[in-house]
């Protein structure tokens, strides 16, 4: 999924990533505001996930 069609689809995006990532802080989600590489830099730090691992999770999210 391409950057802008994920920033269009963030509102609901947003909740799937507070139930789904809970370690994620408010100020992080809206740090992501819908951005790959945003929520990949997040997870790597919150949850010590490999680049390509937090990349097929945005996939997951972001196909749902």
């Amino acid at each position: 999924m391409n950057s802008d069609i994920a920033e269009g689809k963030w509102k609901q995006l947003k909740g799937k990533v507070r139930e789904g990532w809970g370690e994620l802080t408010d100020d992080d989600v809206d740090e992501i505001a819908g951005r790959r590489e945003n929520f990949v830099g997040k997870v790597q730090e919150r949850y010590g996930m490999k680049k390509d691992e937090a990349e097929k999770e945005w996939d997951k999210l972001s196909d749902s």
